[in-house]
């Protein structure tokens, strides 16, 4: 059963995304006095910086700032489903603390290379970040 699902997840790999398809995901704690400020904006550069590369988002995934793996929380479980169809080419991100904070960039590795594995390029939107392309390398 084991190998079943593994050759099948082998299987889903897409083969000839569109590389202008892009997933805008943004994760951002809600601040106390405006609370949902963080993700507003991280939206809006998100946006600006598709546009920018002739992105074109066909959807804004969003969770709360919360549990470091990203394979926890709902929103980034959707990045997958997503990425495992070969419905998008691109997921653009505000920074890397966005997909794991620092003290667990182990599993934003784990999870970029699973992108990566399907296809699938991870941008940066923040400005310092995204000069040239923003793309992770």
């Amino acid at each position: 059963m084991t190998t079943a699902s593994t050759t099948q997840e082998r299987d889903t790999s897409p083969t000839g995304l569109d590389p202008t398809l892009a997933v805008l995901y943004v994760c951002a704690e809600r601040g106390h006095q405006m609370p949902g400020l963080a993700l507003q904006r991280a939206e809006h550069e998100g946006r600006a910086f598709a546009a920018k590369h002739g992105l074109k988002i066909t959807e804004v995934i969003a969770d709360l700032h919360g549990t470091a793996d990203p394979c926890q929380r709902e929103g980034w479980l959707r990045v997958r489903d997503v990425a495992a169809a070969g419905a998008v080419g691109v997921v653009i991100v505000r920074w890397p603390a966005v997909i794991a904070p620092d003290p667990w960039h182990e599993l934003r590795y784990r999870e970029i290379r699973w992108l990566m594995d399907r296809g699938v390029r991870v941008c940066y939107s923040w400005a310092p970040l995204a000069a040239g392309s923003g793309e992770i390398k």
